[in-house]
């Protein structure tokens, strides 16, 4: 418990996952994360060093993406 609490206050703790977003035809714009009051901006096509708490963000977005597609898709088909 002690370790989390100390991850919250010194924030050069946490532990680092390096990603890489894909840079496409479509896909070029860099993305912009915001976490409590931490913010980062993403470059595509680039490999970077981001918390947990980041990737975390990014997977819930593309999830969320992927069920809006099939929503659409689903409702499309039935007009």
């Amino acid at each position: 418990m002690a370790e989390s609490k100390n991850q919250e206050q010194a924030p050069d703790r946490e532990k680092l996952i390096s990603i890489r977003l894909p840079l496409t035809k479509e896909l070029q714009n860099d993305v912009f994360v915001r976490v409590n009051h931490r913010t980062w901006l993403i470059k595509r096509g680039e490999t970077v060093k981001v918390p947990a708490c980041v990737v975390e963000v990014l997977e819930h977005a593309d999830q969320a993406t992927a069920e809006s597609l099939q929503y659409q898709a689903a409702h499309e088909s039935r007009s």
